[in-house]
């Protein structure tokens, strides 16, 4: 166990290593020199270098560094360790890049666009790795248990204080780039965390579930999984199919289900992950 530890560490410690140098490298190259920042506290700690023209590993570091501590209780000593190693060499690398002083681009829309998607990646790759850069969540968690609202609109309030804050700083132009570089950022994370398989879930409820299970395995070379179900108004007993399919076999899937049973309900939702090797195939 003690091995494999070890051996689970070290990869995520390589992955932190590159997540913080794809981040910083977002920030220092294509985002700071444009005036644009992101959310959270690295959106205030690039605000504070900026104002005070201290370095921003310290102010990184800093004022994470409560968050960091906080977390302790609720994550334990493995997520803290992890989460003060991504902080430090994002703050290092960001050091490394400023000293090259090299600007990816002087277009102030481009650099919302691609800083957010190179952002994004960094910052997606650390989460993967079961850290984060950023206390702002951490504190949202410690603050959605005694406040009657979530985590996530806690940090969509924190987020926008900063980027009004942003916007006295730096110009209402530059606080709405920054707000466009958070949201692609944080679309590029979900990205990097759930995958590109855009897989589908689909249910289907008829009474001729055994007739379309069949040609859905048939035409789509999927397996269908059988659930028990009752009707709510007629107590009736059925079966409901299951199933997960790519996007492009959406159309195909309810022609189907619609040529056997056009009374035949079908409901379809977003799957953000799936594994195994029918489906792949």
């Amino acid at each position: 166990m003690n091995k494999a530890l070890i051996k689970l560490t070290l990869v995520r410690l390589f992955w932190i290593t590159v997540g913080t140098l794809i981040a910083a490298f977002s920030l220092e190259c294509i985002l700071i020199p444009n005036d644009v920042i992101d959310g959270g506290v690295v959106g205030v700690s690039i605000m504070a270098s900026y104002l005070s023209k201290y370095p921003l590993g310290v102010f990184l570091i800093v004022l994470n560094l409560p968050f960091i501590i906080m977390a302790f209780q609720k994550f334990g000593k493995m997520f803290v360790f992890l989460m003060f190693y991504g902080v430090i060499m994002l703050s290092v690398f960001a050091e490394i890049f400023l000293e090259q002083n090299y600007v990816f681009t002087h277009d102030t829309l481009l650099a919302a666009l691609f800083g957010g998607i190179v952002l994004g990646a960094g910052v997606g790759i650390v989460l993967k790795s079961n850290a984060s850069l950023d206390g702002t969540e951490i504190l949202a968690i410690k603050l959605a248990k005694k406040q009657p609202f979530s985590v996530g609109e806690i940090i969509m309030f924190f987020n926008i204080f900063i980027f009004t804050l942003a916007g006295f700083v730096y110009g209402p132009d530059k606080a709405m780039y920054s707000a466009l570089t958070y949201f692609i950022a944080y679309r590029v994370i979900d990205i990097v965390l759930q995958g590109l398989n855009e897989a589908k879930s689909v249910f289907v409820i008829s009474a001729k579930y055994d007739e379309i299970g069949k040609e859905l395995m048939k035409h789509l070379d999927k397996s269908v999984t059988y659930l028990n179900a009752e009707g709510g108004y007629s107590g009736a007993k059925s079966k409901m199919i299951y199933c997960v399919i790519t996007k492009i076999e959406i159309q195909k899937t309810k022609e189907i289900v619609n040529s056997i049973d056009p009374m035949a309900f079908i409901a379809i939702e977003n799957v953000h992950d799936v594994d195994g090797k029918r489906y792949k195939k």
